[in-house]
């Protein structure tokens, strides 16, 4: 259930909801439709659509006290496929390994343990299962040219049935870099939308962008490649001042086609998590 915080919505609610996006050239167009908010330690980390519509949030205060004395102390955007909970958890700094849980319908866990490769980040920020519920996307911090791709925990039959270790498959080689992605989803089996916390308009001419990673093709486990276009600025507004917002989770529900994704808001007002939704429009 949605963790809401009413007292900083009441504040907000009087900033003017967006009336639109920009849309890049050939891409489609996204219409900002609503705006809600959760908090942020226990929502603000990333957040994922069940297949009845209903949302579920993460936040650092979700972590398992078992998994945080096993030293995962990081949760990063979920993903939900064929009902199965896919979580992306990290460690710290000095971790060798990344870890996937996926908890099925019944409230099952089972932990699957990716050992990091040579000059492979520690960071697991997010999990983005492809629509055939066959492979599993995640990223690193900071500038890559990059996506891991692995073969998804327990629902790829390549995959031990409860739980063990996790080893990449083919990777998705962007055409250009970004920087400090937070979250991805998928909209169709070849595009992903991704949410970047980059706000130095290095890259791209927004900041914190929302992208758009178009595949030559379908994962199957080999290598593919991605064209990376960056379809608008997350949205930062806030009653408080400052520019200390961060990109957090996205989502797309491909129930109702609603698109969130999720900005921290600055200074004392950091305790709140915005989230913004859009319909397509266009493309």
């Amino acid at each position: 259930m949605r963790r809401q915080l009413c007292t900083l919505a009441a504040v907000t609610a009087a900033l003017a909801l967006g009336a639109g996006t920009a849309s890049a050239a050939g891409t489609p167009a996204w219409t900002e439709t609503a705006t809600a908010y959760t908090d942020t330690l226990g929502g603000g980390q990333g957040l994922a659509s069940h297949a009845d519509g209903s949302l579920l949030y993460r936040g650092l205060a979700d972590i398992p006290l078992g998994l945080r004395l096993k030293g995962w102390n990081h949760v990063g955007d979920p993903d939900i496929a064929r009902g199965h909970v896919v979580d992306a958890y990290q460690g710290a700094d000095t971790a060798t390994s990344k870890m996937f849980a996926v908890t099925t319908p019944a409230g099952k866990r089972y932990e699957y343990v990716h050992p990091l490769s040579q000059g492979e980040k520690v960071n697991n920020s997010f999990a983005a299962v492809s629509p055939d519920a066959r492979w599993l996307v995640s990223g690193e911090w900071g500038e890559q040219r990059r996506l891991q791709v692995f073969p998804a925990p327990l629902l790829n039959p390549s995959t031990p049935a409860t739980g063990g270790t996790l080893p990449e498959a083919g990777q998705i080689t962007l055409d250009r870099p970004v920087r400090d992605i937070q979250g991805c989803d998928f909209v169709t089996a070849t595009r992903l939308v991704c949410a970047s916390n980059d706000a130095t308009r290095t890259h791209f001419p927004e900041a914190r962008p929302l992208l758009q990673v178009d595949l030559e093709r379908a994962l199957d486990g080999a290598p593919v490649t991605g064209t990376v276009t960056s379809l608008f600025a997350v949205p930062q507004r806030s009653a408080c001042a400052g520019d200390a917002y961060e990109t957090e989770g996205v989502d797309y529900d491909t129930g109702s086609g609603t698109l969130r994704v999720q900005m921290i808001q600055p200074g004392v007002c950091a305790v709140a998590t915005t989230v913004y939704a859009y319909r397509q429009t266009g493309g």
